[in-house]
């Protein structure tokens, strides 16, 4: 009898404690099994990071990509700061970024994952149409302040541009402000008004007639006016942006888009990066307004 009372009391506790054990439910595996992608910089790209992160969610729902702007040097000093797997820049990065991430025991890869336009626009009832290379340049270092300057009314010009930490403002300063010569020290003129947003200097054009600004394609809208500009080369050639010029290198501003990870990708980064380049990722690109890019 005292062997089976033990018998059962083992019995009994053995039940209880597997009672207690917990279970995973289907949604726990789940999430343990999710990946988890941090992506964030230029606030150019975030509408096509955002467009190709729902659709790579839907090809892929076991990984999660969190996507946010603030600007490209914003996502690369959290790339630096390991505080993401992507940055997204609309600008190479700078040698002293490169060297500060080299620092921090990083190799930052650069991913070209498409091509944009800078388009110049104006107030739809400014008459002026188009500006060479070198007035555009006057008249953001503020050698030019009035439209009559180039063909306008007698009217104040307003400059506006992206903030400092925007890789578009980055961009303009140094391919149109300063021609691309990397020794020339000229600046943005001091009463330049910089706008945290593409999207604040389309609603700041579309609201004065006497602005003039910068955007990248795939923000413009039909509120606003779009320059032609002509190359140093071909000053009465001008050059409407669009998907066509900027393949066919007509349109002297266009750049490169880019995406950096901290080191070369593997997993889950790697193939978010692989399918970027698909032909169903890039047709994302054709119709957000940017110039798709060839499979690598």
């Amino acid at each position: 009898m005292d062997y089976m009372r033990r018998f059962l009391v083992i019995l009994i506790i053995l039940i209880l404690a597997a009672g207690c054990t917990p279970r995973s439910t289907a949604g726990e595996t789940a999430i343990q099994q999710n990946e988890y992608i941090e992506n964030k910089g230029s606030d150019t790209i975030v509408n096509l990071a955002l467009a190709w992160a729902e659709k790579y969610q839907q090809v892929n729902p076991g990984v999660r990509i969190s996507v946010t702007g603030g600007g490209s040097g914003t996502g690369i000093t959290a790339l630096i700061n390991k505080t993401v797997d992507i940055a997204n820049a609309s600008r190479q990065i700078k040698p002293e970024e490169l060297e500060e991430a080299k620092s921090a025991g990083l190799s930052p890869q650069e991913f070209v994952i498409a091509r944009d336009a800078i388009a110049v626009i104006v107030n739809p009832a400014n008459p002026v149409d188009h500006l060479t290379l070198d007035q555009l340049s006057k008249i953001y270092s503020g050698e030019i302040n009035n439209w009559s300057e180039v063909g306008g009314e007698d009217r104040p010009i307003v400059r506006l541009s992206r903030e400092t930490n925007s890789g578009t403002h980055v961009y303009f300063l140094e391919s149109v402000v300063r021609k691309g010569n990397a020794e020339d020290p000229t600046i943005f003129a001091a009463d330049t008004l910089l706008l945290p947003s593409s999207e604040g200097i389309i609603a700041e054009v579309r609201d004065n007639p006497n602005a003039i600004g910068y955007d990248g394609l795939g923000y413009i809208t039909s509120e606003v006016k779009v320059l032609g500009i002509s190359s140093p080369g071909q000053p009465d050639n001008f050059v409407i942006p669009s998907a066509e010029t900027v393949t066919s290198n007509e349109y002297l501003i266009s750049r490169n888009l880019y995406m950096y990870t901290q080191n070369q990708p593997t997993g889950a980064i790697k193939e978010y990066l692989d399918w970027i380049f698909t032909p169903e990722a890039q047709e994302i690109v054709r119709e957000l307004g940017f110039v798709p890019v060839q499979n690598r």
